[in-house]
């Protein structure tokens, strides 16, 4: 697909809205751990490569092969993580703790960053979907993506969700 082709241009103007969606999706307490970009180019050729390194790294990680095949299929990803910072709610326990102080002690994860984050990829997702756009969140170019150190060092979780315009979606056929 050419780079400035009326269906590159499209999925540029999605992904900017489904940047503005996760930016805007709820979050608890009201604070933004979210890190977000859209990733093209050298740098998602970097991820992919990443990718393809994991797979071959790990016989049971082979979908990560699968999934960078479709990302270089794919113009752009919009990639989306989160900071880990525990939020300071009272009662909580839900990372498995007593509280933040004793999450944050032990290197834990806050269950409501990760709850934000789930969010904001729906949002983001849904935007790509309500605009014919084929998509999918893919867990696989996230990790490679903070494994090539494309995302700053507090980023602890992300997802990407590549984006297509072709006759046919390259994340359909999965195996």
């Amino acid at each position: 697909m050419a780079e400035h082709s009326p269906e590159v241009r499209a999925l540029e103007a999605v992904a900017d809205l489904m940047c503005l969606a996760a930016r805007t999706a709820p979050k608890a307490r009201g604070l933004d751990n979210l890190h977000i970009a859209i990733v093209r180019g050298g740098e998602k050729a970097r991820v992919t490569a990443k990718m393809r390194d994991v797979a071959a790294a790990d016989p049971k990680a082979g979908f990560f092969a699968r999934d960078a095949a479709g990302c270089d299929a794919a113009p752009l990803v919009v990639l989306i993580g989160t900071r880990v910072a525990p939020l300071g709610i009272p009662s909580c326990g839900f990372c498995g703790h007593d509280n933040c102080d004793a999450c944050a002690k032990a290197g834990g994860r806050c269950a409501y960053n990760a709850g934000d984050l789930g969010i904001a990829l729906g949002s983001a997702a849904a935007v790509a979907a309500a605009h014919h756009a084929d998509n999918r969140i893919m867990f696989s170019f996230g990790k490679a993506a903070i494994q090539a150190g494309l995302l700053p060092p507090d980023i602890q979780i992300a997802f990407g969700i590549p984006l297509s315009a072709t006759g046919k979606s390259p994340f359909f056929d999965r195996k």
